[in-house]
């Protein structure tokens, strides 16, 4: 089984990573720098990183590379153009690419899955103001995610969108609610338990149904 997971070098995707080479199986973990480098805001790294993997089934994809630009900025003259472009890049387009580019390897596995790291500020009826670009960009790439478990359900191929919960990374700071460990514990069930009968659930990692 071959496994791929974005934005590796750190955090949750890091915890992933350690979590299914524990299980065994081929698990690949790109980052920007090392053994499998993958820029996901890069389509001719992409391409590159695929020719890799050409011929080589892909059972879960997980795209998990992100980025929160915009805390503390102020609606009042913050918010930057450059700050909108590079988040939807690694967080909308990103994820894009990285389907597209591997959808011949996806394709090529008896029973592939898509997971997407989202966020509970992607709903829209969970809107409690500020961090504009981070939550447009998550509700993006939920609605993303939605629209690709549509289209790739006649083929097999079943995408599932997640909120990792509040946790003790970068991102999260110290202060969040659980940490990595327990994401990803609650996280692998998740993918575990992903199927056809569920493609496009939007849920958190303990398994909880999500608003949209």
């Amino acid at each position: 089984m071959t496994i791929v997971i974005t934005g590796a070098s750190r955090g949750i995707g890091a915890g992933l990573l350690e979590a299914y080479r524990a299980r065994g199986g081929d698990v690949i973990g790109t980052t920007r720098d090392g053994a499998h480098p993958l820029d996901v805001r890069d389509r001719a790294s992409h391409a590159t990183f695929a020719k890799s993997l050409s011929g080589q089934p892909v059972e879960l994809l997980v795209c998990n590379a992100g980025v929160y630009l915009d805390k503390g900025q102020k609606l009042e003259g913050g918010y930057p153009v450059e700050q909108w472009a590079d988040s939807f890049a690694t967080n909308v387009t990103g994820v894009f690419l990285s389907v597209q580019s591997l959808l011949p390897n996806l394709r090529a596995a008896t029973s592939a899955k898509i997971v997407i790291i989202s966020s509970q500020m992607a709903s829209s009826e969970r809107a409690p103001g500020g961090s504009y670009i981070y939550r447009a960009s998550k509700a993006a790439v939920l609605n993303l995610g939605r629209n690709l478990a549509a289209d790739l359900r006649a083929e097999g191929i079943a995408v599932g969108i997640y909120h990792p919960g509040w946790v003790q990374t970068d991102m999260g700071g110290q202060a969040a609610e659980i940490d990595v460990a327990q994401a990803v514990s609650g996280l692998v069930n998740r993918f575990d338990a992903l199927d056809l009968s569920t493609t496009g659930v939007f849920e958190t990692w303990d398994g909880r149904a999500h608003a949209f």
